[in-house]
């Protein structure tokens, strides 16, 4: 007898539908599989053989023949094993074929018969959904996971006999056990705990320089370098500012949600759903551990940081390669991974906060402190290469607080108040750019400055000036306009005068300062 069983498979962070067909006939016992798969793939047999078996279910020896397509995929994981075990099942006649139409089965199989979690779900329940599927199987530990989707019922898988009988149940007058997505984990409904957040603008005295830049590089999401001795405040500003970013949209915290799940996270976003993601590698990561990459692809930190903020503590400290990994990404908010088995895409539309220190020391150009010879200082500094620094929007020098500023009891705003202002800003922007699929004046490209970006005269005489003496390139130049049109937007002006552009130059004198010290 023939059947076939609706699965998907998760490539990059989309997923694409499988079919499971098998054949059993008489001949030589064996089981037999195809279809371009990987070993994980090829040791369902076993798995299978096992779960059959102790399941309680007989079957009389037969030639089975199973076969995955489309072919020029090549098959991964061990997601196939719950809809090859139905495939084998019905073919067999133990479950009738109807039953299995219409519904995407996905979950591994233990030795017992167990159906353990997968990763991907997410993406195979929306592409399921896409296809026309109206019911989704998946292991019950994956539940919440697939219940993000609406509009489409899911059934809990526990045990193969379980799952066959639910089949059964659901085909026959709708099974009570079923979920309807409907009524649980929209995310309309999911918020952010603010009041939990671990860092608050409230907690850093003084500093107003570093907080303006701050919620500059917020309400546009520009890139932003601290560059400053130890101890200065870097590391706990860069926590805050992910108190003052607005909620994620239903579809940027969908799009996050399935980065996770196909890593297996998805559990670290259930409980904040909309929290914009904060990470903060360790320097010693690797390239794939940033970039993403393996045998098997997965994203790595940079789009797990999706929408959110991506902070490189000790910036000189990671390994070069890493951090010229990061320049693609930057421009073009993804990164796309080429693979023998194909190409993968993971998006990575990232804020990059980066925060590194002066010199090995910590502490230039302070000489009372600072013990670093010249050419120690420039080994250091060039660590950070050109192209690297030309694509950071805004670099603030953190000066060290003052012990009165410490003791100081004047009241200090809160993320709340930052944030209130910040989604303000981020509504005009929202405003200015409806249907173009621009977000923020960070995005806005180059070919559109003169339409959104308008200068007024001592303005744009202003900015000509600076981009003789600075020495500026094409990048650096648009850049600074597009810091200028957020500080504009911030005081609610049309355009950019020349307050705004002097604001912009402040933070891009940084560079030069510190990298063409005389």
């Amino acid at each position: 007898m023939y059947s076939i069983v609706s699965t998907a498979i998760v490539c990059g962070i989309q997923s694409v539908l499988v079919q499971v067909e098998a054949d059993v006939c008489d001949g030589m016992p064996a089981l037999e599989m195809v279809g371009v798969l990987a070993s994980e793939v090829k040791e369902a047999k076993e798995r299978i053989r096992a779960a059959i078996r102790n399941s309680g279910i007989s079957l009389p020896p037969k030639k089975i023949t199973i076969n995955l397509y489309p072919a020029d995929i090549r098959k991964t994981g061990t997601v196939f094993d719950l809809p090859i075990a139905l495939a084998v099942l019905a073919a067999y006649g133990r479950i009738p074929q109807e039953y299995l139409e219409g519904i995407l089965f996905a979950g591994e199989i233990s030795l017992n018969g167990e159906i353990r979690p997968t990763s991907g779900v997410l993406p195979m329940v929306l592409a399921a959904k896409e296809a026309g599927k109206q019911v989704v199987c998946v292991p019950r530990e994956n539940i919440r996971e697939a219940q993000i989707v609406k509009g489409i019922t899911i059934l809990p898988g526990e045990n193969l006999n379980q799952v066959m009988e639910l089949i059964r149940c659901f085909f026959k007058e709708g099974c009570k056990e079923s979920e309807n997505s409907d009524n649980d984990n929209n995310i309309e409904e999911m918020g952010i705990d603010y009041e939990n957040m671990d860092c608050d603008f409230a907690g850093i005295h003084g500093q107003l320089l570093l907080k303006r830049a701050c919620e500059i590089a917020a309400s546009g999401r520009h890139h932003m370098l601290m560059l400053g001795s130890p101890g200065a405040g870097k590391t706990m500003a860069a926590r805050a500012v992910a108190t003052i970013l607005p909620p994620l949209t239903q579809q940027e915290a969908l799009e996050l949600a399935k980065v996770y799940s196909v890593t297996g996270r998805f559990e670290q976003r259930e409980k904040n759903f909309r929290k914009r993601p904060y990470r903060s590698p360790h320097h010693t990561i690797s390239l794939a551990g940033l970039a993403g990459g393996g045998a098997v692809p997965k994203p790595g930190e940079i789009s797990l940081a999706h929408k959110g903020v991506l902070f490189l503590d000790e910036l000189t400290e990671f390994k070069k390669p890493v951090l010229e990994a990061l320049r693609q990404p930057l421009e073009e908010r993804g990164i796309r991974l080429v693979r023998k088995s194909g190409t993968y895409f993971y998006p990575a539309d990232i804020m990059l906060i980066a925060a590194m220190n002066p010199c090995n020391c910590g502490y230039f150009p302070d000489r009372n402190r600072c013990s670093c010879s010249r050419a120690m200082i420039e080994r250091h500094l060039n660590k950070i290469s050109r192209p690297m620094l030309d694509r950071m929007d805004l670099c603030v020098e953190v000066q060290r607080p003052s012990l009165s500023e410490l003791t100081a009891r004047k009241r200090e705003e809160t993320s709340a108040e930052i944030r209130a202002r910040v989604e303000r800003t981020q509504l005009i922007q929202q405003q200015r750019f409806e249907g173009t699929g621009i977000l923020y004046n960070s995005q806005i490209p180059a070919s559109a400055m003169e339409q959104w970006c308008v200068l007024e005269p001592a303005g744009e005489r202003l900015l000509q000036e600076a981009f003789e003496q600075l020495q500026l390139t094409a990048r650096g130049y648009y850049r600074i306009i597009r810091v200028a049109r957020t500080i504009a937007d911030m005081e609610g002006a049309a355009q950019i005068g020349r307050s705004h552009i002097q604001e912009s130059l402040l933070f891009r004198s940084i560079d030069r300062k510190v990298w063409n010290w005389e």
